[in-house]
């Protein structure tokens, strides 16, 4: 069996979180849905923006596709079905049934079985996505719930829904021993003295040689991350996962975290998703609840979103950083490779330094970001390869528009 990752028109809905990864590698739950579809075996090759075609091969082991030969079954999968045990069993239904079906979710494909005789004559062209899902729209209809992510904030709801019952079946697969009652450890977790935990509402899941400092409290679901490193006195709370190689202190709630992102020091970062290579700087907080106590709006740039969310923080892209003590507002969107200070009191476009409370917000040329990106990773002993400056310099012309504010550009 063939697995077809697909990218559909709607997923540049999904930026900044989705910019600088394929839709199928966003965190949530602890899992990304490629780690699911490595379960139903096969062979899995992706069609994702052109941006990132390259990237996918060397991070994620996924070949490009460009047409289907009709030499195997099928299974297509949009890139934004959300990553949850329930979703895996649905998917995994239509494998084994071996019928050619398709779901649709909210209008959108979520996905599609092609058995051989559909992908015959002639071969099926990948070129233009938009045809392809109209065509398999066509395809028999099958009753089955597979949510998909529509905007950013989509991720922070979700994982407070699914995060539990995937921590369950990771337990379950892992090579996990249970240290107290439902917290479980993988080999090699360092553990300090005098932790407390709580793990009425879910588990407490502490991946390979994750480092605990002194002093901290837990209250599940929460996932700490193969490699991850939590400071002395950090608070992890109700639905938080974290992902490896990530330092975290102060208070998080409710937040994903995506790989190789720092918040060391003290502050809260409440309901939120920070994508990765961000840095916290210390005493940085975010609101994710509005003096009101209403429901929070998000204004993307294509429309204002009800979210139907009281509590709901900010959705930040990769690469951005923020400056000691910054406040951001609820509900904001922070784009990628930008550099926060003072108060956020609204979205913040990529490549910029954003200091509109002192009367500055100013583009960052993409080579700066790429000497800070060759600095960050030194640090971590990543190796810069030609294909993560290529990203820098692709994320920089996708996301250009963004940098007007009325008629005129920022001034350098």
């Amino acid at each position: 069996m063939l697995i077809l990752i697909l990218e559909d028109e709607q997923t540049h809905l999904l930026q900044p979180i989705a910019l600088a990864r394929p839709a199928y590698a966003i965190s949530c739950g602890g899992y990304r849905l490629i780690d699911w579809l490595r379960l139903l075996g096969g062979t899995i090759r992706g069609s994702v923006r052109a941006h990132l075609r390259e990237l996918q091969h060397a991070d994620y082991q996924v070949e490009s596709a460009e047409q289907l030969d009709g030499s195997v079954d099928v299974l297509v999968v949009n890139a934004a079905v959300v990553p949850s045990v329930a979703a895996f069993r649905q998917l995994e239904a239509i494998a084994q049934a071996g019928r050619a079906c398709s779901v649709v979710s909210g209008g959108r494909l979520a996905a599609a079985m092609l058995t051989r005789d559909e992908t015959s004559q002639p071969p099926i062209s990948l070129r233009n996505v938009e045809n392809l899902v109209d065509r398999l729209k066509t395809l028999p209809a099958r009753e089955a719930s597979l949510p998909l992510f529509e905007y950013p904030h989509d991720v922070v709801r979700h994982n407070m829904e699914i995060l539990r019952e995937n921590l369950e079946h990771r337990i379950r697969r892992g090579e996990y021993r249970e240290i107290e009652d439902g917290v479980f450890a993988a080999p090699g977790v360092s553990l300090g003295p005098h932790c407390v935990t709580d793990t009425k509402a879910g588990p407490i899941v502490l991946d390979a040689r994750a480092t605990i400092g002194p002093f901290c409290f837990f209250r599940g679901p929460a996932l700490i991350g193969a490699g991850a490193k939590l400071i002395e006195h950090a608070s992890i709370k109700d639905a938080v996962s974290l992902g490896h190689t990530t330092k975290i202190g102060g208070e998080v709630e409710a937040s994903v975290v995506e790989p190789f992102t720092n918040k060391q020091h003290h502050g809260f970062l409440g309901h939120s998703y920070l994508g990765s290579w961000v840095n916290l700087g210390a005493g940085t907080c975010n609101s994710d609840l509005k003096n009101t106590y209403g429901k929070v709006n998000m204004e993307y740039p294509d429309q204002r979103v009800a979210t139907g969310m009281q509590f709901l923080g900010c959705m930040m892209g990769d690469y951005s950083k923020t400056a000691i003590n910054t406040g951001i507002f609820t509900g904001k969107i922070v784009g990628v490779c930008s550099m926060l200070y003072g108060f956020i009191t609204s979205n913040v476009p990529s490549f910029v330094n954003y200091a509109r409370l002192f009367g500055q917000v100013t583009e960052l040329p993409p080579e700066v970001m790429i000497a800070a990106q060759e600095r960050t990773f030194r640090r971590r002993n990543v190796q810069q390869r030609p294909c993560d400056i290529q990203l820098i310099h692709d994320m920089y012309e996708l996301t250009r528009e963004e940098r007007q504010f009325g008629s005129e550009p920022l001034a350098l």
